[in-house]
Formats: C-alpha cells, sequence, structure tokens
C-alpha cells in the first residue's frame, strides 16, 4: 500500500513547507485540484523538480477536453492525473492513448459514482486504477465508506481510497488493503505534519 499526501486547499508556500517535513513518510504526491486552479501548471513543474523521485499526481478532475487536459499534466511532469468516473468513454480512452505515449497513468475518480455498471464499463475500456472518493462537501455528513469497497468486488482494478481519512479510520480501511490510501487534511493540518505523516505510513506498514 502506497501513501498519497493530498495538497489541496494550500498557500503555495504551505504546500512546499508539510512537503518538506512529510517527504520521507509519503509515497505519493498529489497537487490538488484547488492548488491546480490557484497556481497553474507551474507548481506541478517545480515539485517534481525538487522531488523527481517520488510519483506525482495531478488532480485535474477531467471531465472533458481529455486529449488537452492529459497533455497538459504529463508535460507538466505528472506520473498520474485524475479523470471523473461520469466523463464520457471518449474522454476517458483519449486520457489512456495519450498515458500510454508517455508512459504514465490515469486514475479514474469514482466520486458519486454508485453503480457497479458503470464499473463494468470502465473496466472493458481498459481503466486499471479507480478512486473511491467521498467528495469534501460530503464529508460533513460522513467521512469515507467501507460500503465503497463493494463497487470493486470482484474486479481487477487497482484501488485508491480517499475522503476523510485520518488516523482513527485509518486501521480499518488499512485491513481492506488498497493499493493507495489518500490522506489531505489530516496531515495537512495536523499541528506537526512529520509526525501524522510518519504515524500514518506506520499503520500502513502493518498491513502491506
Amino acid at each position: 500500500m502506497k501513501l498519497q499526501l493530498a495538497l489541496d486547499r494550500l498557500k503555495r508556500e504551505e504546500c512546499f513547507q508539510i512537503l518538506e517535513e512529510t517527504i520521507d513518510n509519503i509515497d505519493i504526491i498529489e497537487v490538488g485540484t484547488g492548488v491546480i486552479k490557484e497556481y497553474g501548471m507551474s507548481i506541478v513543474k517545480e515539485i517534481k523538480r525538487l522531488y523527481p523521485e517520488k510519483l506525482l499526481l495531478a488532480d485535474m478532475k477531467t471531465c472533458d477536453a481529455g486529449h488537452h487536459e492529459a497533455l497538459q499534466a504529463f508535460e507538466a511532469g505528472a506520473d498520474i492525473t485524475t479523470v471523473m468516473g461520469f466523463a464520457s468513454d471518449i474522454t476517458i480512452t483519449e486520457m489512456q492513448n495519450i498515458a500510454e505515449r508517455y508512459p504514465k497513468n490515469i486514475m479514474v475518480d469514482l466520486l458519486e459514482i454508485n453503480s457497479k455498471k458503470r464499473i463494468m464499463e470502465l473496466e472493458r475500456l481498459g481503466v486499471g486504477l479507480v478512486s473511491l472518493h467521498v467528495g469534501k462537501d460530503k464529508q460533513s455528513e460522513r467521512n469515507f465508506n467501507l460500503e465503497l469497497f463493494s463497487l470493486i468486488e470482484g474486479t481487477q482494478l487497482d484501488i485508491a481510497v480517499a475522503g476523510g481519512i485520518n488516523i482513527e479510520t485509518l486501521q480499518e480501511i488499512a485491513q481492506r488493503r488498497p493499493d493507495i490510501i489518500i490522506v489531505g487534511s489530516a496531515i495537512t493540518k495536523a499541528e506537526s505534519p512529520k509526525t501524522m505523516a510518519m504515524n500514518m505510513k506506520d499503520v500502513i506498514r502493518e498491513f502491506s
């Protein structure tokens, strides 16, 4: 299992400070959608330049213009970029084609996808990596919902999980052994991001 740190709703200087503190205990750096919207692809390029050894995900949340947005992400240095599960099959396929050309990877964000039928359609398209995701707004009702795992039962998909995961809920999620656990504010808003990242990585190692 890999630990992915989501840098979102942060100022530029906060992103770099948190990375400096946590880099030894994370596997994937995620440049969040809000950060990309505020600072553009330049921050993706700069983070990749500083940490070339780390996998870098640009959370583009692409809905359309898949060819163009995949090119933007990969040319900026991203190893993975995201596309929404409700996007058209054409958009997803175009992004896969660009990813194969580089070669890089796409992650399909299953935010608000509740249909097993759509999961089967994504598999038939050749999708390999999906994210079971409870969005920020919906976290006011509930954090990550373990019932989401039922969506991907019987599939061969690699799985990332995201949505309000914290040190209290991490162990139960890690027991399901997803491929990637995505953590944002539990680390970025912690009194000591370094300590929290270290503690969360230790939990993940117990089940890896």
